[in-house]
């Protein structure tokens, strides 16, 4: 072989060779966005609550999770404010935030996909430790514990064993005892000495869960099963120690329903029938938005409900009432403000793109928007 063709063949080898390197490492995980701030408000020094964290999920395999900081005393709304806080955490916050929940001086994140739940200070959104758990979901707290839902097996699927609630010390960080619930377990609560867990067998459908499990806290076991209705979600709890219950359906010809829970008795009192995505109680009232899917149909019917808790009926109105909801392509999170009673509501749009916030003052009046992360959903308030 001639050197001229020895050397050129060498040299079209370390080419290929090189735009290869080059390619594989245009295929890294996608990297966290930088942090953005905005004025979106007058400033409020004086408010007593300082502003609220907002956890936007991102969409599943996407790595986009993040977390932004409405800073109601500046006025001052900050995008993406995790990666700029923990730099050195290369991937960011991780994938599908699922819960967010202050308790004490720490800000809890639970990270669904990534398996994991990720401490933060509350006050400067620093990292302090990292829980593992496979297929988190949600989390709350009693007596210096959180507890969290996780499904356990991986996502979607069908075969994946009962879920548990794991129980957490918030002052070493680490996992004391586990307890196995129903399949696919999802929001939870605690009152007095038990905690009330809402099953939903969501990745075996039609074969849906319809129980929600009681667990004694202090023996850590499973002592009940109530049945309420197929695919459990969300479960708040009212000043009267009643649970409020939301039902998803079967997204055919079952649909959604929230139901009421006396504790006392652990058996259900009272059943509405309306849809129900998400609710909040604040007070005596709790809001509530609807994405109800149907499969019939292909579509969404999306609603917007308020409840008296203490009376127990259906409010003849709406929480927004300017006509701003036609605006919101799909409702997907919601929080009160428990000082002005302003009321947040989020729209994840089409599920890629960047969502938006939207406040309403107890009027139903639209006070202001911005644009946030991927798919907002989850708050947290900071006193």
């Amino acid at each position: 072989m001639k050197p001229f063709l020895r050397n050129l063949r060498v040299y079209n080898l370390l080419f290929f060779i090189g735009l290869f390197l080059i390619l594989q490492s245009c295929r890294k995980d996608p990297q966290p966005l930088p942090s953005e701030n905005e004025e979106v408000v007058v400033p409020d020094p004086d408010a007593s609550i300082i502003g609220f964290y907002l956890l936007n999920e991102g969409n599943m395999n996407m790595n986009k999770a993040s977390l932004d900081f409405m800073n109601l005393q500046t006025g001052d709304y900050q995008r993406n404010i995790y990666h700029e806080v923990n730099p050195e955490i290369s991937k960011g916050l991780g994938d599908v935030g699922n819960d967010l929940a202050i308790y004490g001086s720490k800000l809890y994140v639970v990270v669904n996909n990534s398996n994991k739940v990720e401490i933060l200070d509350k006050y400067t959104a620093k990292k302090l430790g990292q829980i593992d758990i496979i297929n988190c979901r949600y989390i709350t707290f009693h007596k210096g514990k959180a507890y969290v839902s996780a499904y356990l097996g991986q996502v979607g699927d069908p075969n994946a064993p009962n879920g548990i609630v794991a129980e957490i010390d918030t002052t070493s960080l680490e996992i004391t005892r586990r307890v196995e619930v129903g399949r696919q377990p999802e929001e939870l609560a605690a009152i007095g000495n038990k905690l009330y867990v809402a099953n939903s067998g969501g990745y075996s459908p039609p074969n849906y869960e319809s129980t929600v499990s009681v667990i004694d806290i202090q023996s850590f076991k499973e002592v009940k099963r109530i049945e309420v209705a197929p695919n459990l979600h969300r479960l708040k709890v009212d000043a009267y120690g009643d649970l409020y219950v939301t039902s998803r359906g079967d997204y055919y010809e079952m649909p959604s329903k929230v139901y009421v829970i006396d504790t006392n008795t652990e058996s259900i009192k009272r059943k509405f029938d309306i849809a129900a995505s998400q609710l909040v109680i604040d007070d005596d009232i709790a809001y509530i938005y609807s994405t109800e899917w149907s499969y019939i149909t292909g579509q969404n019917t999306i609603g917007y409900h308020m409840l008296d808790v203490k009376n127990e009926k259906i409010l003849n109105r709406s929480f927004i009432t300017d006509g701003t909801e036609r605006n919101i392509t799909l409702p997907y999170g919601i929080a009160v403000n428990p000082e002005t009673k302003d009321v947040y509501v989020t729209d994840a749009k089409d599920y890629v793109s960047p969502g938006t916030i939207y406040c309403f003052d107890n009027a139903g009046k639209l006070k202001w928007s911005t644009i946030t992360g991927d798919i907002p959903a989850h708050f947290a308030f900071v006193y």
